[in-house]
């Protein structure tokens, strides 16, 4: 992602629309995660651009639980 040009970014905000208005329609979700994995310790394991888009619902038993939820755990913490 930190590689990509100022017109790829712009693409790729095209593209996000585009998918945006494609899950609104078909699934209507109440909310999304966007995510770029941006080298292997933050878990990319394909090394080019792409974005995560999740589509999330009320129903979900993580609901409203975002990524932070998970970073902020306990057994994530690192000591200095």
């Amino acid at each position: 992602m930190f590689d990509l040009t100022v017109e790829e970014l712009v693409s790729t905000f095209s593209l996000l629309t585009d998918v945006k208005a494609s899950l609104d329609s078909e699934c209507n979700p109440q909310g999304y995660n966007l995510g770029w994995n941006c080298g292997e310790v933050a878990g990319q394991t394909v090394f080019h651009a792409h974005l995560h888009v999740i589509p999330r619902f009320e129903s979900e038993p993580y609901a409203g639980r975002g990524i932070r939820h998970w970073f902020k755990q306990e057994s994530n913490r690192r000591s200095f």
